[in-house]
C-alpha cells in the first residue's frame, strides 16, 4: 500500500502518512522567534482527522529547541491524544537524542499538573462531593490540631503552678494591653446598647403606665446578657485578633523557631500570658460594662420617662437579684479562655506568606465571636435548667 508525503511550505512539519500510521517530521529550531511559523505549520496537522492507530512525532530533524519550543511540542503532542483519546490512537514521540528528551522529561514535569484536570474531569455532582468531604476532613484536621493545642497549654499552665513560674511582668503589661486599652470602646459599646435597650422598652411601657418596669428591664437584660455578650465580641475583634497577627508575625521573621532551637517554651512563654491575662481582664470588662450599661439606660429613663436617677437607684436595690450579675459575670473567664486559645492558635497557623495573616486573623474574630455565642447558649440552659 501506497503513502501520501505532505512538506510544510515553512518546513517545519512534513506528514507521512498512509493507512496504517501518521508520522510528522518536526525539523528546524523551535525556538522562541520561530513560534508564530511553527503554530502555522501545526494548524493542518492539529485539523487531521486520520484514522491510523499509530501517530510519530519524529524530532530528528529539530536542530534546536529551547524552552518555549519544548512547552509547544509538549502542547502539541497533548491536543494530539485529548482529540483522538477515544480512538484507541497510540500517540508518541520517536527518535529523540538525550538532550532533547531530558529537556522534555523536566519540562513535561511542569506541565503535567496543569494538563491532567483538562483531560480527567468529574462530573459535577461528584466534584461536589468531593469538595464536601474534602473541606470536612480539613476540618477534622483543624480540629485534632485545636485539641493538641488545648492539650499543650493546660501542660504549661501545669508547669507553672507547680513551679510557680508565672511571669507576672508579661501578664500585667498584657492585662494593661487588653484591659486598660479597652475600657473607652467598651464603655461608648456597653453605653448605647443600654441607651438603645430603654428606648425600645420605653415606647411598649409607656402604652401600658408600666414606666417604672424598665429598669427591670435594662439591668437585668445588660448584666446577664448583653454585656457579657458584646464585651467579649470587642475583646475578641481587639485582642483576639491581635494575638493572631502578633504571633503569625513571629512565625513569618521564624521568631518561634528561634525560641524553639534555643530552649524556650512558646506555650510557656507566649500563650499562657496572654490566656492568663484575657482570664484576667474580661470578667473585669464586663462589670465595666454592667455599670455603663445601666447608666445609659438610666440617662433615658429620666429624660423619656421622667424616673429620677433616685427613683431608678431605688427600684435597683428591690427588684435586682445579684444572681443576674453573678449570672453574667461567670461567663467571662470561659469566654476569655476561648477567644485567647483561639486567637494563639490560629496565629501558630500562619504560614510562611503574609496573605495567610490576613486569613487567619478572620478565622480567629469569626471563630471566637461564634464560640462565644455557642457558650452562651450553653450557660442559658444551665442556668434555666438550675433555676438562677
Amino acid at each position: 500500500m501506497g503513502s501520501k508525503f505532505v512538506r510544510d511550505e515553512s518546513t517545519f512539519v512534513e506528514t507521512s502518512e498512509d493507512s496504517a500510521s501518521l508520522r510528522l517530521f518536526l525539523s528546524g529550531e523551535w525556538t522562541l522567534q520561530n513560534l508564530p511559523d511553527i503554530e502555522s505549520s501545526l494548524k493542518s496537522v492539529k485539523a487531521l482527522k486520520h484514522p491510523a492507530k499509530k501517530i510519530e512525532l519524529d524530532v530528528s530533524g529539530i536542530s534546536l529547541i529551547d524552552t518555549a519550543g519544548m512547552i509547544l511540542f509538549v502542547q502539541t503532542r497533548n491536543d494530539l491524544r485529548k482529540k483522538i483519546r477515544k480512538q484507541n490512537v497510540v500517540v508518541r514521540g520517536v527518535r529523540a537524542n538525550s538532550e532533547f528528551s531530558k529537556m522534555f522529561r523536566l519540562v513535561y514535569r511542569h506541565m503535567k499538573g496543569e494538563a491532567l484536570p483538562e483531560v480527567h474531569q468529574r462530573h459535577p455532582f461528584i466534584a461536589f462531593f468531593e469538595h464536601i468531604g474534602r473541606r470536612f476532613f480539613e476540618a477534622l484536621d483543624s480540629m485534632l490540631l485545636f485539641f493538641d493545642f488545648i492539650g499543650r497549654t493546660y501542660a504549661a499552665l501545669w508547669r507553672d503552678l507547680t513551679h510557680f513560674s508565672f511571669r507576672i511582668r508579661e501578664i500585667s503589661n498584657l492585662v494593661k494591653k487588653t484591659g486598660v486599652s479597652s475600657l473607652p470602646i467598651i464603655g461608648v459599646t456597653t453605653f448605647l446598647i443600654g441607651v438603645v435597650i430603654a428606648f425600645q422598652s420605653a415606647v411598649q411601657l409607656q402604652q401600658y403606665g408600666a414606666n417604672i418596669f424598665i429598669v427591670e428591664i435594662v439591668s437585668i437584660a445588660i448584666a446577664r446578657e448583653l454585656s457579657p455578650i458584646i464585651t467579649s465580641i470587642v475583646v475578641a475583634g481587639r485582642s483576639g485578633s491581635a494575638f493572631t497577627a502578633q504571633l503569625g508575625a513571629m512565625k513569618i521573621t521564624e521568631e518561634l523557631d528561634a525560641m524553639t532551637v534555643m530552649g524556650f517554651d512558646i506555650f510557656q512563654f507566649l500563650i499562657l500570658p496572654r490566656t492568663l491575662a484575657l482570664i484576667i481582664v474580661l470578667p473585669l470588662l464586663i462589670f465595666f460594662g454592667d455599670i455603663v450599661g445601666i447608666f445609659g439606660g438610666m440617662l433615658v429613663a429620666k429624660f423619656q420617662l421622667g424616673i429620677t436617677p433616685m427613683s431608678f437607684v431605688e427600684r435597683l436595690h428591690k427588684v435586682f437579684a445579684m444572681r443576674h450579675f453573678y449570672a453574667g459575670l461567670i461567663k467571662g473567664p470561659f469566654f476569655a479562655a476561648t477567644i485567647a486559645a483561639i486567637g494563639c492558635f490560629r496565629g501558630l497557623q500562619v504560614t510562611r506568606d503574609t496573605e495567610s495573616i490576613g486569613r487567619q486573623t478572620t478565622f480567629s474574630v469569626v471563630n471566637s465571636i461564634f464560640m462565644v455565642i455557642i457558650i452562651d447558649a450553653v450557660f442559658s440552659i444551665i442556668f434555666t435548667e438550675l433555676g438562677i
